[in-house]
């Protein structure tokens, strides 16, 4: 005989407990996710919930009056809301609860000048890394949210990418490895989806040919990293957070975040970025063009190996003959120097089967 009990889709209350079914086990909802939880049954979001003892005095006018100076220019609140107090204001941003007569944490991590009083964790960490193991350097970012995204772009961009430097006419122009608005996007969607419960910082790692983003968070129900890749609505973590920076004109409320980024990567032809997420993980990786002389060169490539790369970045493929022709040397050079490249330096795929069949190219391309 065979008893089956389909799982419910939510927790189960019994004597004051929350209890859920973890395969055949059954677990106690507790803490965070408890909490969670309980917002969820009221119809709120975290960064919602009133913070006691807390008033618009508390909070930083220099933050209020650089929010004003970018929400006038992005004209997404009416003159009248600008132009009123600073409680004023959070009122017309739903930031302040009426009938409990207090501020959201939303206001807090926004215009506090010490948002970590109130929330653990809510700052940014930015460390260079030469590989896994070896940190070279590294910041973290305190503040509020406007200033951690400010002073975040200012370190990354002027410590931690490189510019190559070029000139048209007598004017200067930088050329950053990573297109500078593409980063500022992740950096607002890490902000703005960060689930602050977590009690961790958002981390970004750069290394020599990679920068990675990681925020603790949550895809919305149902949803995985597909749904990101397609066209989507936007449904923000932090709906209030979302509501303030789209005012002030950071981003946009349209879910457009991801398909921008690809586009910027794309025009600034460097790989479209990678996403990631696994339980409370979510990550995004933009890759450099490591397909360059200088960079081959710094990997141990030998002159003609460099020269046979970026022929395939232009070409799609190389075979054998062309890297005799390119190069002119013999089959059996080029075919030790393209096997270097396959298994040594894992640049180039093999395709094909045997003989004129046989080509190479670029992983990933």
């Amino acid at each position: 005989m065979e008893i089956v009990v389909e799982p419910y889709p939510f927790p189960i209350s019994l004597r004051g407990k929350y209890y859920y079914r973890s395969g055949s086990t059954l677990q106690e909802l507790k803490g965070a996710a408890l909490a969670k939880f309980l917002l969820q049954r009221q119809g709120k979001k975290w960064d919602g919930v009133p913070v006691p003892n807390v008033t618009a005095d508390d909070l930083k006018n220099d933050t209020f009056d650089f929010f004003r100076k970018k929400a006038t220019k992005s004209k997404r609140l009416e003159p009248e809301d600008l132009d009123g107090t600073n409680q004023e204001l959070l009122e017309s941003l739903q930031l302040y609860l009426e009938d409990e007569k207090m501020i959201k944490r939303a206001a807090v991590l926004l215009f506090h000048p010490k948002p970590e009083k109130y929330v653990t964790g809510a700052y940014i960490k930015i460390g260079y890394f030469e590989n896994e193991a070896d940190l070279m350097f590294q910041d973290e970012v305190h503040g509020n949210l406007f200033e951690q995204i400010e002073q975040t772009m200012d370190l990354l961009f002027t410590k931690y990418i490189k510019a190559m430097v070029s000139y048209e006419g007598i004017s200067r122009v930088e050329t950053y490895e990573y297109p500078r608005e593409a980063v500022r996007e992740a950096l607002l969607n890490a902000v703005a989806h960060k689930d602050y419960s977590g009690g961790a910082p958002i981390q970004i790692k750069v290394y020599k040919d990679r920068i990675l983003i990681w925020n603790d968070g949550q895809l919305p129900d149902n949803w995985t990293i597909h749904n990101l890749l397609k066209r989507h609505s936007s449904k923000p973590y932090n709906p209030d957070i979302a509501n303030t920076l789209f005012r002030s004109g950071y981003i946009e409320s349209w879910g457009r975040g991801i398909e921008k980024m690809m586009n910027y990567c794309k025009e600034a032809e460097i790989p479209a970025p990678n996403y990631f997420f696994e339980a409370s993980d979510f990550l995004v990786e933009f890759r450099k063009d490591i397909y360059n002389q200088e960079f081959l060169t710094s990997l141990g490539l030998n002159e003609r190996q460099v020269k046979a790369v970026l022929f395939t970045k232009e070409k799609g493929k190389i075979t054998n003959s062309d890297y005799q022709d390119l190069n002119e040397i013999s089959k059996r050079t080029a075919s030790n120097e393209l096997t270097e490249l396959v298994e040594k330096y894992a640049l180039f795929e093999r395709k094909g089967t045997s003989g004129s069949n046989i080509f190479y190219k670029i992983v990933g391309q």
